[in-house]
């Protein structure tokens, strides 16, 4: 069975803003004529990185909730120019809805496995889905969602 990463999305407010910045990364990727990947860069190496890029997937924490993942296809380690080892994890880029799971602030990422991690909500979603952000953090919160 696939591990997964679990990380807060730092400074970013909606999975709107999230699929955004995936973008204009992606396009600056191609107008700098570099390989068109997202990856983000985090400072220690997940030392299970075969479990992981076998299906597993990056969880986002945003404002509180996991809300969306991506599905990791490599993870690369490397050092940076000033020395320091680092790790590119190559997500692809799409985002994939999840069932709302609220999470605690934390640093860093965490192994997260399958069975903690939330379902995916279907593109067909059964109307939820349509709550604004807000509301749906809301009515998580009142136990009604």
């Amino acid at each position: 069975m696939a591990l997964n990463l679990i990380k807060l999305c730092v400074g970013v407010e909606s999975i709107d803003e999230l699929d955004a910045h995936v973008a204009n990364g992606l396009a600056r990727s191609r107008r700098d004529g570099l390989p068109i990947e997202q990856t983000h860069t985090t400072r220690m190496t997940p030392t299970r990185a075969d479990d992981i890029i076998d299906g597993g997937s990056l969880y986002w924490v945003i404002k509180g909730q996991v809300q969306v993942r991506q599905p990791i296809l490599a993870i690369r380690p490397f050092t940076d120019g000033q020395g320091i080892k680092r790790c590119h994890i190559v997500l692809q880029p799409v985002l994939v809805r999840t069932v709302w799971q609220p999470r605690r602030a934390f640093q860093g990422w965490r192994y997260f496995k399958a069975e903690d991690a939330p379902s995916d909500i279907p593109d067909a979603a059964s109307g939820e889905e349509q709550f604004p952000p807000d509301l749906r953090r809301e009515l998580m919160e009142l136990g009604l969602l």
